[in-house]
């Protein structure tokens, strides 16, 4: 209560000034300074009206903030708004939010200084105001707000500074009130900024759980291939291997021991997808010696990988499939077949593991559909999370090298989800 009678006191005690001093000199005028009863009536309607505005001012603060103090009285409001991104994403945030505010005339951004400047209409609170021009609280004020933003860079967040006051000077506040427009800019601004920031970090959340979804779809994609060995594969190694029985009994024996080896590499786990650059050769190379003895001289494998390097981590399946598609669409077509190289090699960026062979290269007769590619590619994306890439380049004098790059060492579970 003192708050708000020291409030109505105030503008009282100015305006009282003013019309004493308008009083005295209208005195001093020859002739009409005589006629005494204009001034007391004019003097007397000013302070009725006056004190009338204050007690409205006082009224449509109390409904907008809820309280009265200093701090919502005031014409002049200022706000400090920390936005957890950097600098120049915090200012095209705060410009976002200072265009939509209802009533804006003139918006001047400057993205180099970080500041944005705007005019606001004041609104029609009550309509039209009463007595229009003959209200003492609209003699010199201006009909708006102005409002001025400053981003302040602080490490990985921006630093927003809000002034919101009335484009009037600041001694005019003695006299005139904004009932509450300031106020209301202010904190609507507050609240677009935190509603924007709100719905990118939701949008960054949906964005993670989509890539957490892609990336369990993948992986119980990968568990699925575990369960289901190629059939065409499985039925040619089993009929070259009944054939073999007949005439060479020892090559029979021996495609199925590597039969058994690639099953066994084969089977589904129930731990994570990831394996090491050691088992998955194993079971590329089982794959490759059951082909050996079905395809003879037709097909030669070298192999260059350090003992070292065999235990880099290396998602499950992948390499198989660079061998494949080196068997399938390489050399299989081929009549003289030729070799496939596996090799590793490490450097700052990581492990490389290149399959190379000497086949078709990029005919589109044997080029397949790339599905194969295309899933180790997304693989990569969702467990590095870009750390890890894909290359497929023509292998000289004929050929294709597909080359996978990964860390040293394993991506953690958050990692690969974020």
């Amino acid at each position: 209560m003192f708050k708000r009678l020291f409030f109505v006191f105030r503008i009282a005690f100015a305006w009282g000034v003013a019309v004493m001093l308008f009083a005295a000199l209208y005195s001093g005028i020859p002739i009409i300074g005589r006629f005494e009863a204009p001034a007391i009536l004019l003097g007397f309607g000013t302070m009725a009206l006056v004190i009338a505005g204050a007690f409205s001012h006082l009224h449509r603060v109390k409904l907008i903030a809820g309280r009265v103090d200093h701090d919502t009285l005031d014409n002049r409001q200022k706000r400090l708004v920390e936005i957890p991104f950097e600098a120049g994403e915090a200012f095209d945030l705060l410009d976002a939010a200072v265009r939509e505010l209802p009533g804006i005339e003139q918006v001047d951004s400057a993205r180099d200084s970080l500041q944005v400047r705007a005019k606001i209409a004041r609104p029609r609170t009550y309509g039209e105001h009463p007595l229009r021009r003959w209200n003492p609280l609209l003699w010199f004020g201006q009909p708006r707000n102005q409002m001025l933003a400053t981003v302040t860079p602080a490490g990985d967040s921006g630093r927003v500074t809000l002034i919101c006051e009335p484009e009037n000077p600041a001694w005019s506040d003695w006299f005139l009130v904004d009932d509450g427009t300031n106020y209301e800019n202010a904190e609507a601004i507050v609240r677009a900024i935190t509603r924007r920031v709100g719905d990118r970090r939701r949008g960054e959340q949906a964005s993670a759980t989509q890539t957490a979804e892609q990336k369990e779809l993948t992986e119980a994609k990968l568990h699925l291939l575990h369960a289901q060995v190629e059939p065409h594969f499985l039925y040619n190694t089993l009929a070259s291997a009944q054939l073999l029985t007949r005439s060479d009994p020892a090559r029979a024996e021996a495609m199925l021991g590597h039969l058994i080896q690639y099953l066994r590499r084969s089977l589904p786990s129930a731990e994570e997808e990831m394996s090491t650059l050691g088992a998955e050769l194993e079971r590329a190379l089982a794959y490759l010696e059951i082909l050996k003895i079905r395809m003879g001289d037709r097909l030669q494998v070298q192999v260059d990988i350090a003992e070292s390097l065999r235990a880099t981590p290396l998602p499950a399946m992948m390499l198989q499939t660079l061998v494949e598609n080196a068997i399938k669409h390489g050399l299989e077509p081929r009549t003289g077949g030729g070799t496939v190289w596996i090799r590793a090699r490490a450097d700052d960026a990581g492990v490389a593991v290149t399959v190379a062979d000497d086949g078709e290269g990029f005919n589109t007769k044997t080029s397949g559909t790339g599905i194969g590619l295309k899933n180790v590619r997304e693989r990569l994306r969702l467990r590095y999370a870009g750390a890890a890439n894909l290359s497929v380049v023509a292998n000289f004098p004929a050929g294709v090298a597909a080359t996978i790059t990964v860390p040293a060492q394993a991506p953690s579970r958050s990692a690969a989800h974020g």
